[in-house]
């Protein structure tokens, strides 16, 4: 797997003084949302949710991790609101699973949290998902506030009330839309993130370009380092990647049509999660890049875009130090017919066929329905035993 970042240096934050923030609506009428992007913008959260909710009191279902770095930003921000009750969830994509949902409803419902008050979620995608889900279920809907502290949560899975929890099966098979209330998206606390952690994050974004926006993806291939930096040009993706979301979830909230898209990446990617067990062998966004470059790679084989498309994918990728083959995967996959299996419990399959995000060049995706499974075999087939 390539490796440019070093892996045991937190980071750097950005110079004082030099952020300004921004915020992006998600317009879903009367159930549309602010995102508030910036340096900070945790100090604002208590005086938004006394707005949108009146003497309501908290819940806070927070990141283990997350809670011990920024849990007093948090508490601060909230000022004199009532919490009723903190619940800490082990980090990691395991925490995403039934016994974990049914402690924290519980914990929940011990502390007597109402239809009137708030749950929020406090960490990565992972806690986003699973504290989602639970306000989802609980009373039979409780709202919610999203507090992304990862990158990848902040441009991607705090936005557009996707929620759930992964499953034997597969990844996200049981869940809910359930919208939340507002997003907090404070740049600052992505400063204790590691560069691991970040590059998984910086995946996302780079789906945002490759998807309809090749201004953006040309941008990033010049600026990455100033948003792996900090400062200006990292607000400036989080807020491109943002907008590029809220006006997909504003048309097609419950991803029956143009949603679609924003898997770009994550047929395969889901596939390669769950061939490695969702473990620490392979970090979504890791699976999304290499789950971009096999879209664009098996476009390119269908003669739907040129093979120097997935080419500048990869460059651009490796240099940020993200993994592009299936080969870069420590521990080794299983064979090409038990991968397509795992593609075949993907949500997007209907009825059987086969959905993919496909590209006719960068910037120009488009999906298609009922690829011939035989295709897709033969491509992994292939792409499993490049050296």
């Amino acid at each position: 797997m390539p490796d440019t970042v070093n892996e045991t240096c937190l980071l750097p934050g950005p110079a004082p003084g030099a952020l300004s923030g921004e915020t992006v609506r998600v317009d879903l009428g009367d159930r549309s949302y602010d995102i508030l992007i910036g340096a900070g913008s945790l100090a604002a959260i208590g005086s938004r949710i006394n707005a949108l909710a009146p003497g309501a009191r908290v819940a806070v279902i927070a990141d283990s991790t997350v809670a011990a770095l920024h849990g007093e930003a948090l508490a601060a921000g909230l000022g004199g609101i009532v919490t009723l009750t903190t619940v800490s969830v082990p980090p990691g994509e395991s925490s995403k699973c039934f016994a974990e949902l049914e402690r924290v409803v519980g914990a929940l419902l011990d502390a007597r949290v109402e239809r009137g008050d708030i749950v929020i979620a406090f960490g990565g995608g992972v806690v986003g998902d699973l504290a989602g889900f639970a306000a989802a279920i609980l009373r039979r809907g409780v709202r919610f506030v999203q507090v992304p502290t990862s990158l990848l949560a902040q441009v991607d899975s705090s936005v557009g009330g996707k929620t759930g929890i992964d499953t034997r099966h597969g990844k996200n098979l049981v869940g809910a839309f359930h919208q939340p209330v507002l997003v907090v998206a404070d740049t600052a606390l992505l400063d204790t993130l590691s560069p691991r952690e970040f590059r998984a994050g910086y995946a996302e974004i780079v789906k945002y370009g490759l998807i309809d926006d090749p201004t953006f993806f040309a941008w990033l291939e010049g600026s990455w380092r100033e948003v792996f930096a900090g400062g200006p040009a990292r607000i400036r993706a989080i807020a491109t990647s943002c907008r590029a979301k809220a006006r997909v979830v504003a048309a097609d909230e419950r991803e029956t049509g143009e949603r679609a898209l924003l898997n770009l990446g994550h047929t395969f990617g889901h596939a390669l999660e769950a061939a490695t067990g969702f473990s620490d062998r392979l970090v979504h966004g890791e699976a999304v890049a290499i789950g971009m470059v096999l879209a664009f790679g098996f476009s390119a084989e269908l003669g739907l875009c040129a093979a120097a498309d997935e080419d500048r994918i990869v460059r651009h990728l490796s240099a940020v130090g993200l993994p592009t083959r299936p080969y870069h995967i420590k521990g080794g996959l299983p064979g090409a017919e038990r991968l397509l299996t795992l593609i075949g419990q993907d949500k997007k399959v209907e009825r059987g066929s086969l959905t993919f995000v496909l590209a006719q060049g960068i910037g120009r995706a488009f999906v298609r329905r009922d690829v011939p499974a035989e295709l897709v075999r033969d491509f992994l087939a292939r792409r499993l035993t490049e050296p």
